[in-house]
């Protein structure tokens, strides 16, 4: 049995894709430990599993004046003593980073271990925290192909995002249930993120009536963001949020509505939807999901609006034109390896093992 370390953390999207990898890791019969923060999501995610975790000291990188960026290099160092501990005590055969701060310490320990190093970089282009941790990686996974020209040649792989296995076991005869559809008409499927989105919220809300024409409608609002006056209209269903039925709606959906975040993008690629994506504006953004966004549609997975010209026509005739090229999209996602990360990303893990 190989040993393995994952490592990643701050927010959900540096954690999922690794809870993603646990079920073919075990398969292919690697003992999985995890280090983290002590406090961060990462910690949260991982208890819900039976995996070993380590917590280390953390400290953020940060290109504004903060009074902790005098503090925090003392906490990365003592990070990386502990991590290097804790590698000593594991003796991991591999290990892999999915990105966050947390990460560069345990990356950097594990090189000075010899230990290989394999990291993930989700976003277009490679933030702070890989940039440091690349010179010591064995192999640079990454979500789109514009990044491979900012990764060194021999290092870069694309693979996309490894994908929640149960996202693929979804049942439609679960969501016609909950939602009280009707199963020979087509369901669109709304995701506005983990927050939901207001704008977005509103201009679907005032297309319904020429949407429902057409489709039944999934609307996953965000908390706090029901509409109560639209909870008696047939063949639409709103949310909050959901957990587990999600992959029930995802195999009801005939085409999905969504922000471009890497994660949730890579989801809809493996899951092979067509899809409308609405990147998060540059105003209240780094801009990355545009740039997501435009590399999908680029590739010919998705169709894009940008969000400050969203209007109720555009909506309606962009879905339009989804409905009509759909044989086209899926033929695009069948022919993409980014379609099979979690597949790519053990068998990286495998080779390079130790």
């Amino acid at each position: 049995m190989k040993k393995i370390v994952l490592t990643g953390g701050g927010t959900a999207g540096h954690v999922t894709p690794n809870i993603a990898l646990f079920p073919l890791l075990l398969e292919n019969n690697f003992e999985i430990n995890y280090i983290g923060s002590h406090d961060g999501i990462e910690k949260t995610l991982i208890q819900d599993f039976s995996i070993p975790y380590y917590s280390i000291s953390t400290g953020k990188f940060r290109r504004y004046f903060d009074f902790k960026n005098f503090t925090d290099p003392f906490r990365v160092i003592k990070g990386y003593f502990e991590a290097r501990k804790i590698l000593k005590k594991i003796h991991p055969d591999v290990l892999f980073s999915k990105g966050g701060f947390v990460t560069v310490p345990v990356v950097r320990a594990a090189a000075s271990l010899k230990i290989p190093c394999i990291i993930h970089e989700s976003d277009m282009t490679p933030g702070l925290a890989n940039r440091l941790c690349i010179p010591v990686s064995k192999k640079i996974c990454c979500n789109f192909p514009e990044t491979l020209k900012y990764l060194p040649q021999e290092k870069a792989v694309l693979t996309g995002s490894p994908i929640r296995k149960e996202l693929f076991l979804g049942e439609k005869e679960k969501a016609v249930s909950q939602c009280g559809f009707q199963e020979e008409i087509p369901v669109l499927l709304v995701i506005g993120g983990s927050l939901g989105a207001s704008f977005i919220n509103q201009i679907v809300r005032d297309a319904l009536p020429k949407l429902l024409l057409h489709y039944q409608v999934i609307h996953l609002c965000g908390k706090g963001k029901l509409e109560p006056s639209l909870e008696s209209i047939n063949g639409y269903k709103q949310f909050e949020y959901v957990t587990s039925e999600l992959k029930d709606f995802f195999a009801l959906a005939d085409v999905v509505i969504s922000r471009a975040g890497a994660n949730a993008i890579c989801e809809l690629l493996a899951l092979k939807k067509p899809n409308l994506l609405i990147p998060l504006s540059s105003k209240s953004s780094r801009g990355d999901q545009i740039l997501n966004a435009r590399s999908f549609e680029s590739q010919g997975f998705s169709l894009v609006i940008e969000e400050e010209k969203l209007s109720v026509d555009l909506l309606l005739e962009s879905i339009q034109i989804l409905d009509q090229n759909k044989n086209t999209y899926l033929e695009n996602m069948e022919k993409s390896m980014q379609a099979n990360a979690a597949q790519l990303v053990v068998s990286l893990l495998q080779k390079h093992a130790l």
